[in-house]
């Protein structure tokens, strides 16, 4: 929606919810004050029927009086004369234009009546009894359902002889009467109790009086008009009623209305005019608030058009006002300034991101850039991807920040470096990288510029040699694109770093074994669930039996795509990444499974298990084993643990604590790949170990090689005098099962024996293996 459009609605919007509030509030209080007046025309209409009430019973009660005071009555009462009686109370109520006359003795029985029969009880019994009180009795009968209005007076003789009355009934000409003295429709009705109407007489038209004393009789009856007036249950009439009568046989009612046409009539017309005038103000405002729109809107709509051409990047110089507002003026020249201040800020904020923000070196986003700048320019150029050796020891002994201090000192000094340097970047962490013009980087070159960024950097008062390694690689030779390039660069510098190599440059194939690991990291984490693992077992052979004494547990697995991925590749990978206590939980429980399978088949068997080096220092190891033995119900003679001695000398106070504990949980512990790494006996015999397993390496020419033979010898026989058992693997073939067994080597493992072999084949294998017979032997020839 267009601004000048929303301005003119919203202004519109405005003018009309304030008209019609106004319009409304002031018809409001017009209606109510035309109810107000209307309520008091009602009330003054009730004091005019009482008013008049009260006069026809004065005058009745003056008639009354006369009769009473006649002689002639007073004698006939006397000797209860019931033609004279009849005569004179007709006569006197034609006289005094009553409607109903009637004369009863002292007790209230009636002598003489003009609708009651004679000797009957005194009709008007609540009447009766007030004038009895008072002297005389005046107030509204009901005789056959209708309503009077009586008058009750002694006759005295001069005692009290008896009681005359006469009456006039509440007719229309009363109503009538009414209506014309205050302009009120009137109506007296009279409710049996039923609930029926027994009388009425209105100002009305007969059937619509009916009408309206029959919808309204349970409002009137329950004194819903009698408190103050409302409007009828039809919303036409404005009502107010006075109680004529009210006793246990009759209501009767006097019902005042006034007509909601009349009574409206002078607001109808004033809404009207109102709404006239309301129209008539709409039309001059809608014709102002165009007015305004337009020229509060122009301005602005220029601005938002010049706003929109800065945000599309466009330089804006001067900006039309279109106005001399000092609002718009003021807005035009903020949004110049606002201008500046976002190529300011685009420009700092281009920098930041495109470059290091602790050596204000060029990111790797940069990095790209370039690098694609340069293959588009198809210029051959190197890169030399530079690491920082034991970067995060440095990080630990000086602190994280003397390590930034560090890094901040080699970019200056990469910044500074001279041609064929191009650039230099950081790529993340303690990796640096530099863009060398040179289809390949010379030794002389690469020598200099290594040593120039080596040199000493006082750190903490230390002065400290940076070790650095670098990897690189060439373009065309060794890639087309900036991510290719990235990707072996860093596949060199790795291998660099893990041989400890100044230098490495990227050979072919090493892409391809890179994502072969990548791959095998990738999978392996799903290898478990979908059961691509499984156990191989290898014999070993108690030299002095010949018999089998244990298995070697070996995992194995089977990619669905790569085939039978080597041990030594895969589990070197899930202790690089992270995943080998994944492997090891799963090895554990399928181990202590079989165990319990083969166990339960009527075969006790013992099988070794390997540990990484995160088993070894994992202290919540031993509780494990001890929840699996419980579960399958395994004795500690059944599991054996092998580790290898460079994983216990990575932490050997830990790797001593976790095997102590194994230990006293029964299990025996054996060091396995002795010879091959940097422990010597003295330290092992620090730890709770049970075994040494000679290395393959030093068994497989045992028969030929005599050094072998001598480190083998004397390993054997130190190893016995520390109380250790000997284990040699990799004994292939039968010269060198001699050998070991006249060197007394305890147990042998081998191909010469068996090649590691799934689980449901050890049971047929152990049923078909015929005992060894090896020199100095216990076993003999039969």
């Amino acid at each position: 929606m267009r601004f000048r459009t929303r301005l003119l609605l919203v202004l519109l919007t405005v003018v009309i919810v304030s008209q019609l509030a106004t319009g409304v509030a002031f018809l409001r209080a017009t209606q109510n004050d035309a109810l107000a007046k209307g309520s008091q025309r009602l009330e003054v209409g009730a004091r005019v029927l009482q008013q008049l009430l009260d006069n026809r019973g004065e005058q009745l009660r003056n008639n009354v009086a006369i009769l009473a005071d006649d002689f002639g009555f007073k004698s006939a009462v006397a000797t209860k004369d019931t033609a004279t009686l009849y005569s004179v109370l007709a006569n006197h109520g034609d006289r005094a234009n009553a409607d109903m006359v009637m004369l009863s003795d002292l007790d209230g029985n009636v002598l003489a009546s003009s609708h009651h029969a004679q000797d009957s009880t005194m009709p008007f019994p609540e009447l009766f009894e007030r004038a009895q009180q008072n002297g005389n009795g005046v107030g509204v009968v009901i005789a056959e359902g209708k309503p009077y209005e009586f008058v009750l007076m002694p006759v005295r003789a001069p005692n009290l002889i008896g009681w005359v009355g006469m009456g006039f009934l509440l007719d229309e000409d009363v109503t009538q009467e009414i209506n014309t003295l205050t302009g009120l429709d009137i109506s007296i009705v009279t409710y049996d109790a039923s609930g029926q109407v027994s009388y009425v007489a209105s100002s009305h038209q007969e059937q619509l009086a009916m009408n309206l004393m029959n919808d309204q009789g349970d409002r009137l009856m329950e004194g819903g008009y009698t408190t103050r007036s409302q409007m009828s249950d039809d919303d036409n009439y404005l009502s107010y009623a006075s109680i004529l009568l009210d006793n246990d046989r009759y209501q009767s009612f006097a019902l005042l209305q006034l007509s909601r046409n009349e009574l409206l009539g002078a607001y109808s017309n004033l809404m009207w005019q109102l709404i006239g005038i309301v129209v008539l103000m709409l039309l001059l405002t809608t014709a102002a608030a165009m007015w305004s729109a337009r020229s509060i809107s122009k301005p602005l709509i220029a601005l938002a058009k010049t706003a929109q051409r800065i945000g599309q990047g466009e330089r804006i110089e001067r900006i039309p006002e279109g106005a001399s507002v000092e609002e718009t003026r003021l807005l035009a020249s903020t949004l110049l300034s606002m201008q500046e201040d976002i190529d300011r800020r685009e420009a700092t904020l281009r920098h930041q991101s495109r470059h290091d923000l602790l050596t204000d070196l060029p990111n790797r986003i940069s990095a790209l850039e370039d690098i694609h700048q340069v293959i588009q320019q198809q210029q051959p150029f190197t890169l030399l991807r530079i690491t920082v050796n034991d970067f995060r020891d440095i990080k630990d002994t000086f602190g994280y920040a003397l390590g930034d201090q560090l890094l901040v000192t080699l970019a200056q000094r990469m910044q500074q470096l001279p041609a064929p340097v191009k650039r230099a970047y950081r790529l993340d962490g303690d990796e640096l990288i530099l863009l060398i013009e040179q289809p390949h980087c010379e030794p002389v070159t690469r020598a200099k510029l290594m040593a120039m960024l080596s040199q000493p950097i006082k750190l903490a008062e230390s002065p400290i040699t940076p070790s650095l390694s670098a990897g690189e690689v060439n373009y065309p030779a060794h890639g087309d694109s900036p991510q290719l390039l990235l990707r072996r660069s860093d596949i060199a510098l790795d291998k660099a770093s893990r041989q400890r190599l100044n230098h490495e440059r990227y050979v072919e194939g090493q892409d391809e074994q890179h994502l072969r690991q990548l791959a095998l990291i990738r999978d392996l984490q799903e290898a478990v669930n979908n059961n691509e693992l499984w156990m191989a077992y290898q014999p070993k052979v108690d030299t002095r039996t010949g018999e089998v004494c244990q298995f070697e547990a070996l995992m194995r697995w089977r990619h669905p795509t790569l085939g039978f991925v080597p041990p030594d590749e895969f589990i070197g990978l899930a202790e690089r990444s992270g995943n080998i206590a994944m492997l090891s939980q799963w090895m554990l429980g399928h181990v202590c499974q079989q165990i319990h399978l083969w166990k339960a088949q009527g075969q006790h068997l013992s099988v070794a298990i390997n540990l990484s080096a995160s088993d070894v220092t994992d202290t919540a190891l031993p509780e494990r084993l001890n929840k699996l033995f419980s579960h399958y119900n395994l004795t500690p003679d059944q599991l054996a643990l092998e580790v290898t001695e460079s994983d216990v000398m990575h932490d050997v106070d830990a790797a001593t604590e976790t095997l102590l504990a194994l230990s006293q949980l029964g299990l025996k512990i054996s060091v396995d790949d002795y010879g091959t790494g940097y422990s010597s006996l003295a330290q092992i015999k620090r730890l709770p170990v049970d075994e040494l397993k000679i290395d393959k390496s030093f068994v497989l020419k045992l028969d030929t090689q005599e050094e072998d033979l001598t480190i083998v010898r004397s390993t054997i026989e130190m190893g016995h005098n520390l109380d250790l058992k000997i284990v040699a693997e990799g004994v292939e073939n039968s010269a060198s099962a001699e050998l070991l067994s006249r060197l007394h080597c305890d147990y042998l493992q081998g191909y010469w024996i068996a090649k590691p072999m799934p689980a449901d084949a050890v049971t047929a294998w152990l049923t078909g293996f015929k005992p060894l017979l090896l020199p100095d032997s216990s076993i003999t020839n039969e």
